[in-house]
Formats: C-alpha cells, structure tokens, sequence
C-alpha cells in the first residue's frame, strides 16, 4: 500500500430507490442520486432533513430500507463499512487520547496488518500531507482543534478510500480556524482527486468547498446545483432563505417575453431576467447586496419606499434594516459616515438584474 500524492482514479457513488425508515418513522425518502467522480459534493440542510443519514447509508454505517448503493460501479448495498473503501471524517475527530499521533494515524493500517515500516512510512507522509509534520510524537490534548482535525483527516487518508466521508467536520472549530481548514479540504481533493462527501448545516461553508450543493428538506432533495446558481437563481423560497440571507417579498408576475419578466412590487414594475416557467404561486428574491439605499427623489419603477429601522456599520458594508410597505428588507450598502438614522425616509432602489423569481413554498 502506498499513500498516493497525484490525482487518482476517482469513483462515482450512485444511489437507486434508496430509502431508510426506523419503523413509522421516515428519515429518508426513496431518492435517486448520482455523485460525479472526483468531485466534492455537500449535503446541506437544517438539523433532522436526512443528510447525516444519507452520509450513513453511503458509509455503511446504516442499512438502506430499499434501493441499491454503487460505489465505482460496485453494488455495495450489502456490504458492510469496511468492505466498501470509505473513510469518514467524524465532528467529533474521535481520536484516541491514549495514543500518540503518530498512533493514531497508525491504527487504521495496523488493523489491515500492513507491515510496520510500510505502515510508518506512509502515516508519516500522511501528516506531512495535512501539515503536521514533525508532530507525530504528540499526544492529540496537546493540539489545538484545527490540528486534531488534521490528524482524524490523516488517518481517513491512508486508508486510500474510494470515497471520503465527513460529517460536519468543522462545527467544533472557531470561525478563523473553520476558513482555513474549509480551504485545506478543499485543496487536498483537489490535488488527490478523490470523490468528497461533504455533511454540514453551514451555507458559507458549503459554498467554499462544493463543486455542488444537495440542499435537502424534510428527507429528500429540495434542490441541487452548482453553488452560484443555487444561490443566485434558486427555485424555490426554502432554498432561496437557506442559502444565504434573502429578502423575499410578494409580487405580481406580467408578460414573460425574451427571456426578461415584467413584475410588481409594491406599486413598481420593473424588468427582471427569467427563462423558465413562472411559478403559480411566485415570490421574488432580493439579496441585501441588490439593493441601496438614496434620499426620497419621488416615484421610480425601481424603487420602494421606506424608512430606516437600524443602521449597523460592518466595515464593508453598512447593514441596514428598512420598513416599507412588503415588510422590513435587509439591506447592504455602500459605508456612508455618519450612518442614515433611524426614522430617516429613504427609497430602496432595486437592482433588477440580481432579483429572483421563486416558487412560494
């Protein structure tokens, strides 16, 4: 066995019809999915919408209720975790206290019974891998939790899986930390080419490390997508206020015509692009960052008016919270010193071109 340092011959995962119920209750509804090789791909979603359950039944640790599970063109459905070539990254590092690194890093190899120098070898390189080299000889209390991170990742990577698994890898650590272990995930798949299945409930996150997103809901798949377009053009209103802040406001929906939509807002129209089937029930979707605040300058078809609620001063941005006649929107706009006050009559003038039609849900 040797730890390879290039890109390898990555697997595919392919599910069929797979389902999982614990008596009446359904945590996971039959879905279909395929998971491209060589790519990372994050199930995102809130706590109980079934993605630590599919991560489960992909890894083996869980027995689908119905459908098939391929992994690298390989029924796998029946198979137990180690027969499958998966390692998982747990949140919880699940590292043993009493061992060194080193050992750590060790334990999965020595199960195999891979010879001792072959086994150190590679272990070493592993660390060296996840930048922890020359830290072999600590006990895992004497890192910090980014470099315990590092370590659990060491000892799924000499494994040599078909397929890495992590279940919110990242929740333990603080925000610097999470940054900057999201950016070494992301260049260690990269540069291996191994197929990454990615847990967590963080959107930014999600959005940092993904080739693409499976948002889900209610134990199946909402929506999925490259992670620009789910947030810029999403289908729905679930998936529009879960990836990111949004403001999402009643509108009438006129003509579709070359691929721009005529709608109304609180009085005012205005053009918006759109090139797909108008929901029956429409909402639009105005990220903070589409919309700016000016003076009061009379009636235009892109703007609402409104006064201000809050003003907060977020070094890049000014966050303001304005009251108009659809409700309080969010929005972040250019820093003006001193802020507008609260109580201050303004216009929020609307950048058509970033808004959104959804699916109300």
């Amino acid at each position: 066995m040797t730890l390879s340092t290039t890109k390898r011959v990555a697997a595919d995962v392919r599910l069929a019809a797979v389902s999982k119920r614990y008596g009446t209750v359904t945590a996971l509804k039959p879905l279909d999915l395929i998971i491209e090789a060589g790519t990372l791909v994050t199930l995102l979603g809130p706590s109980g919408c079934g993605k630590t359950t599919l991560l489960r039944l992909i890894a083996g640790l869980e027995t689908a209720t119905t459908g098939k599970i391929a992994i690298g063109g390989r029924d796998v459905t029946n198979q137990t975790a180690r027969d499958r070539s998966v390692s998982m990254v747990f949140q919880s590092y699940a590292l043993f206290p009493h061992m060194s690194v080193i050992d750590n890093v060790l334990y999965g190899l020595q199960s195999l019974g891979t010879a001792a120098s072959e086994a150190s070898r590679i272990a070493m390189q592993a660390l060296d891998q996840v930048g922890l080299k020359g830290l072999g000889a600590r006990a895992p209390s004497e890192l910090s939790g980014g470099q315990q991170q590092r370590v659990a990742l060491a000892r799924a990577l000499v494994m040599e899986p078909d397929v890495l698994l992590f279940d919110e890898p990242l929740s333990n650590l603080d925000a610097r930390l999470r940054r900057q272990m999201r950016s070494d995930i992301r260049a260690l798949q990269q540069r291996l080419g191994i197929t990454v299945i990615y847990v967590t409930h963080d959107q930014s996150e999600a959005m940092a490390v993904s080739d693409r997103i499976i948002v889900m809901r209610n134990a199946e798949i909402a929506e999925q997508g490259a992670p620009h377009d789910l947030y810029r053009t999403p289908i729905t209103e679930f998936v529009a206020a879960f990836m990111g802040e949004a403001n999402i406001v009643p509108v009438t929906v006129g003509p579709v015509v070359d691929g721009r939509a005529t709608v109304t807002v609180a009085g005012s129209s205005f053009d918006i692009p759109h090139d797909r089937p108008v929901p029956a029930r429409s909402k639009l979707v105005l990220r903070p960052e589409a919309l700016s605040v000016t003076e009061p300058a009379g009636p235009r078809t892109d703007m609402i008016p409104g006064r201000v609620t809050s003003a907060v001063y977020m070094g890049p941005h000014a966050e303001y919270l304005i009251d108009t006649p659809v409700g309080t929107l969010l929005v972040f706009d250019d820093v003006q010193v001193p802020l507008r006050s609260p109580g201050a009559p303004v216009d929020v003038v609307i950048d058509g071109r970033r808004a959104v039609l959804v699916a109300a849900t």
